[in-house]
């Protein structure tokens, strides 16, 4: 199946880690590196069959801190690159991923969520929202954030993973879910252009040696007067520019909407299911769901926040994701919680519930 070459539509039917780990491959990974931990075994598995035809390297690595530093090697000699794991795993990654910001790497992370705290079940869950957002590692610095919604934002997401990992030399991680990533539907394949057909920037630090050239370093200890703080400074700038042009979202029935839920992820899909249901009996209530949950879409947020009377944010966890809506609002309406963590899966009929108890009480 790889490359794909028509232009034309065509559907497939994929398990949404299958869909994921095969776009990785579309979009020009050469390194994969990962250690096995359910639920994303689907990853490393295809990425160990079909790696080989592609000319590029798969390592089962002895753990995942071995992993993610073989990732910084091999982006450090500019292979486009990719881990994945879930939670624990993702847990023991956060000093390299530091390492990739504070070096300004290029990789995609893939986090397909499960369970936690701790080794926790092997169930979906959303608990990793503040890992991956928040930083997650040591040192002032974020990752881009990506989260699926369906099996065509795995394959959508992961191509642009790729090229924005690669415009920003960032790490970009790809938040998924337990669900999303068994679910199998079918998609569509779209053939791998780079975002926008905008041009790639050459890559004109990596490591290759240096016969013919002056030699590059790259590294993350900055011991002179003021140099971290520059560095530091640098970064932040790249986020803001980031926060400026990378802010993905997408909206349903937010027109007349007088109660807006805020979801990402499975939980979004769950929540659409229900506000439809909710609509059919005349309900006003809209979804806003955050594709890119850094740089997260606050500014957009906070025009719906002004126009509606209650917000309520579902997540499958205790609350996190909520904090960065309470922020983005910033008191012009009320916010409201659901949430179920430790792998609990809600259903549409739950958040149909509590939306049902939240309109009449907010939206008189």
């Amino acid at each position: 199946m790889l490359p794909v070459k028509s232009p034309k539509k065509k559907l497939l039917l994929m398990k949404g880690n299958v869909a994921l780990a095969e776009a990785a491959l579309h979009a020009g990974c050469r390194f994969y590196a990962g250690y096995p931990i359910t639920p994303q075994n689907e990853i490393p598995e295809y990425m160990s069959r079909k790696m080989p035809s592609t000319g590029g390297t798969f390592i089962q690595a002895e753990s995942e801190l071995a992993s993610i530093n073989m990732v910084f090697g091999a982006a450090a000699a500019g292979i486009r690159a990719m881990t994945s794991s879930s939670g624990p795993g993702i847990s023991l990654m956060q000093e390299g991923i530091s390492f990739l910001a504070g070096a300004e790497l290029p990789s995609v992370i893939v986090n397909i969520q499960r369970g936690g705290p701790g080794l926790g079940n092997i169930t979906a869950s959303q608990g990793d929202y503040f890992q991956a957002v928040k930083g997650g590692g040591h040192g002032d610095y974020r990752c881009m954030v990506y989260s699926p919604f369906n099996v065509q934002e795995m394959w959508d997401l992961t191509i642009r993973a790729f090229d924005k990992a690669d415009q920003y030399r960032t790490p970009v991680v790809i938040l998924g879910d337990g669900v999303i990533g068994q679910l199998m539907e079918p998609f569509s394949p779209v053939p791998y252009k780079p975002h926008m057909g905008q041009k790639l920037p050459d890559k004109d630090w990596v490591l290759t040696g240096c016969k013919k050239r002056a030699p590059r370093v790259i590294k993350t200890l900055y011991m002179g007067q003021g140099e971290l703080e520059s560095k530091n400074l640098a970064l932040a700038e790249k986020y803001d520019v980031m926060r400026r042009h990378e802010v993905l979202y997408d909206t349903h029935y937010l027109n007349d909407a007088e109660m807006v839920v805020v979801a990402f992820g499975i939980a979004a899909r769950i929540s659409l299911s229900a506000i439809k249901e909710l609509r059919a009996v005349g309900m006003k209530v809209g979804l806003f769901r955050p594709i890119s949950l850094f740089p997260f879409p606050d500014k957009a947020l906070s025009r719906i926040a002004d126009r509606s009377k209650a917000i309520m944010v579902v997540e499958m966890n205790a609350g996190q994701m909520v904090d960065d809506v309470r922020l983005a609002v910033n008191g012009a309406s009320s916010v409201l919680f659901y949430g179920r963590p430790g792998g609990v899966i809600f259903t549409p009929e739950d958040v149909s519930r509590k939306i049902r108890q939240a309109y009449k009480k907010h939206t008189r």
